[in-house]
């Protein structure tokens, strides 16, 4: 696309009467995703861990647009106790939303178990929004509602051990973070086909920011990831502002199709305005798809609700 042609900002349609949840809306690109949506009118709920750092996000954005419509909820998604709280929480206070954007990760930390006993990154990254997504598929009834979940590049290098999926054996933290970052791509694919089958009018769609200055990089523990991301490549980030686009696309573009994946459109896909790209063959994988979705089922407790038809 040209510059002229390109997704921004100003297309997204009015959301005045929508509700939306962003997961990680306390910093990066859940924090500009937020900003955006309750500019154009949006009510959006902060997910976030730190309930301290969603407040002053909320504020700042409040001092920005007096009237936005905000709400701070905890949210840890590497704990799945606290997943089936904020959902029942949400439920009790919501009858309906209209989109669910899964976007909230960790990158790249020391092997850590979480407080189920699954790996960090795995726990956080997918099976924390799996389980989240179907605690809440139900109250998805909106005009246009969806699911948006956020993988990345990193999924065309990932796989799943399913032999050893909490680095037991063997452990590195980029291979996990691939793995984790499959998974999303695997699920919002798997997802898309499955509401598909049944008739419902929530579209899947996925979305990668590219290369975007967040803190996902610079607070990695690990010291070469940190390096290289915050510091050796840092200048060829693009800024969360931009970095979101694809994101918004997929939440709020009339033109965004369930099943699609949307990223940067720029050289590498590190940077520039919303397309489709290209989902790596391994995570369309239907047998796949199956097979994670079982496995997510059995670790998480949660089973999908048969989604509603058109």
């Amino acid at each position: 696309m040209t510059e002229k042609q390109r997704w921004t900002e100003a297309r997204i349609p009015d959301q005045t009467e929508r509700v939306c949840v962003v997961t990680g809306a306390g910093s990066g690109l859940g924090l500009a995703a937020t900003r955006a949506l309750a500019r154009r009118g949006g009510h959006v709920i902060l997910a976030v861990r730190d309930d301290a750092k969603g407040r002053r996000a909320a504020a700042g954005i409040t001092a920005e647009q007096p009237g936005a419509r905000l709400e701070v909820r905890r949210l840890d998604l590497a704990d799945l106790d606290s997943v089936r709280a904020f959902a029942a929480g949400l439920r009790a206070a919501r009858p309906r939303l209209d989109v669910l954007v899964n976007n909230a990760g960790l990158m790249a930390p020391p092997r850590t178990l979480s407080a189920q006993g699954h790996e960090l990154q795995f726990a956080c990254n997918h099976l924390g929004h799996f389980a989240l997504t179907g605690l809440l598929l139900d109250l998805l009834t909106g005009a246009d509602p969806r699911v948006v979940t956020v993988s990345s590049t990193n999924h065309r290098q990932g796989r799943l051990h399913f032999d050893d999926l909490a680095g037991e054996r063997t452990y590195a933290p980029m291979r996990f973070y691939n793995q984790s970052k499959f998974a999303n791509a695997v699920f919002g694919r798997e997802l898309h086909r499955r509401l598909t089958a049944a008739g419902s009018p929530v579209r899947s769609v996925l979305a990668h920011p590219g290369f975007t200055a967040t803190n996902l990089q610079t607070s990695a523990p690990v010291g070469l990831v940190k390096l290289l991301f915050g510091r050796v490549l840092a200048p060829l980030a693009q800024s969360p502002a931009r970095g979101v686009l694809p994101l918004l696309y997929a939440a709020t573009a009339p033109e965004a199709r369930g099943g699609e994946f949307i990223g940067p459109d720029g050289f590498a896909e590190l940077r520039g305005g919303p397309a489709r790209v290209r989902l790596s063959a391994a995570a369309a994988d239907p047998e796949t798809g199956r097979r994670l979705w079982e496995l997510s089922e059995d670790l998480t407790g949660v089973r999908f609700p048969s989604p509603a038809a058109r």
